[in-house]
């Protein structure tokens, strides 16, 4: 990629004084999985190249830099790709709010379309939305809004590049984004049913623009292998690597996606204490393990474990997924020797986490309506046992109406998890960059363009 933002220096652009210069920053999710990073890259090099007015257009990491490695296929494509990590800002590295303050900041919100509550006082900056789900109405910000139900946000920024400016498009963006939906479509498998008309199309034009990118089947793979190998991760690490947090009634509830075989998670050393752990320091009441993996056929496997010590919360939760009809996760009991802990193995392997968590949300509404008590009596920890059978039956019969299993995705509620919390796991640790430090590391970007575009031929 010529990874160029703005070519300060060697152009004489700076300007008195350079903490006044409008700063424009393409935002991805709080995820920060390889969708998200790209879409950020390649639409931030789009706009620089396209932009004639000396406006400065800044890439941002939507995670702390310490949790890079915990996105294996990510740190995987930028060696590949020859982007150097330290050339990459990170949310902890750059203070929004205080640019905001000083009237320099404009947002770019690409691969999500809500900010948290912590962030809500961005949303007055935010210029233009490009994302790939479904819209909240009541929580999107008013700008302009482009939004297709795609199987990835890649496929839209590679068709904002080559519909505005196909002579910007070199080897090294394209491969970043050829191979970015080659791996969120399932390479492209219609049985999978992720890639639509347009993910297939553009991919066909990248190929066809760039014929010596990688065959499909090879960055797949590749892609794949980092993503899902989770070795020399510790468990809190392994549960932290893909997080989505979900609130209801003061209940908090982490859903973790785990790359390995149930069996062969539910064996690591110190679980159970491990498992305490992260939820008192996530404060969260339940912990839902999805794992997934892949057998030797090559098809998805994935299964459940409900970890809380609270047994009648625990109860509820699976009690509603295993009466769950739209959609039925077909689950069966697995064997767990652990206190606290329900898994599961998961029959219907097209429920993806998406989808579970409108039913995750209905059973922590139910709960709630189960422990509710007259005001002026004390609150029990708990209830009795005939009590939380009959509202599992209750609760079983209430979810959500028209949620099938042959949707594409829930209408509610869309990705990622900032739409479902209030609060942001970015919140701790100060900024470290200033907004003169970030143009200068826009510089030493644009100044290394020709080495990294060198590279990328190899």
């Amino acid at each position: 990629m010529e990874y160029e933002v703005q070519e300060e220096r060697r152009c004489g652009i700076w300007g008195p004084p350079r903490e006044s210069r409008p700063l424009h920053v393409v935002l991805g999710n709080e995820a920060c999985d390889l969708d998200s990073m790209v879409s950020a890259l390649a639409l931030a090099f789009y706009l620089a190249k396209t932009t004639e007015t000396e406006e400065v257009f800044v890439p941002v990491l939507n995670i702390k830099r310490s949790e890079l490695p915990l996105r294996g296929d990510n740190v995987f494509f930028l060696q590949k790709i020859h982007i150097p990590e330290s050339l990459l800002i990170f949310r902890d590295e750059i203070d929004l709010h205080a640019l905001h303050q000083a009237g320099q900041l404009t947002l770019i919100l690409v691969d999500h379309h809500v900010l948290p509550k912590s962030d809500s006082a961005l949303e007055e900056t935010v210029a233009e939305v490009l994302d790939h789900r479904p819209i909240e109405q009541r929580h999107c910000p008013p700008c302009h809004i482009s939004v297709e139900l795609v199987g990835s946000c890649a496929t839209l920024v590679t068709e904002r590049i080559l519909q505005g400016a196909p002579e910007i498009l070199d080897r090294q963006t394209a491969a970043l984004l050829h191979g970015t939906i080659i791996l969120d479509c399932v390479n492209m498998d219609l049985k999978v049913g992720k890639a639509t008309p347009k993910d297939s199309t553009y991919v066909e034009k990248l190929e066809a623009l760039f014929p010596d990118l990688p065959k499909r089947n090879d960055i797949f793979d590749s892609l794949q292998k980092a993503k899902f190998d989770v070795s020399g991760l510790t468990t809190e690490q392994m549960l932290r690597k893909d997080q989505k947090t979900i609130c209801r009634q003061g209940i908090k509830v982490a859903i973790s996606a785990i790359y390995m075989d149930l069996e062969a998670f539910l064996q690591r050393s110190g679980l159970i204490a491990d498992l305490h752990a992260f939820c008192q320091v996530h404060n969260c009441d339940v912990l839902v393990a999805m794992t997934i993996f892949f057998n030797t056929h090559n098809e998805p496997v994935r299964q459940l474990a409900i970890f809380c010590p609270h047994a009648a919360l625990r109860m509820m939760i699976c009690g509603v997924l295993e009466c769950s009809h739209s959609p039925s996760l077909k689950l069966t009991p697995a064997p767990s020797t652990h206190p606290n802990l329900q898994a599961y193995l998961q029959g219907n392997t097209q429920v993806s986490r998406k989808k579970l968590l409108p039913l995750l949300q209905e059973a922590l509404s139910a709960y709630s309506d189960s422990v509710k008590i007259p005001s002026g009596q004390p609150e029990t920890e708990g209830v009795c046992r005939e009590q939380a059978d009959k509202d599992l039956d209750r609760a079983g019969s209430s979810l959500v109406p028209g949620l099938s299993q042959d949707e594409e995705e829930p209408p509610l509620p869309p990705t990622p998890m900032n739409s479902l919390v209030d609060e942001c796991p970015l919140d701790q640790g100060l900024p470290k960059l200033s907004a003169e430090a970030i143009f200068e590391k826009c510089s030493q970007i644009s100044l290394s363009q020709s080495t990294a575009a060198s590279l990328s031929q190899k």
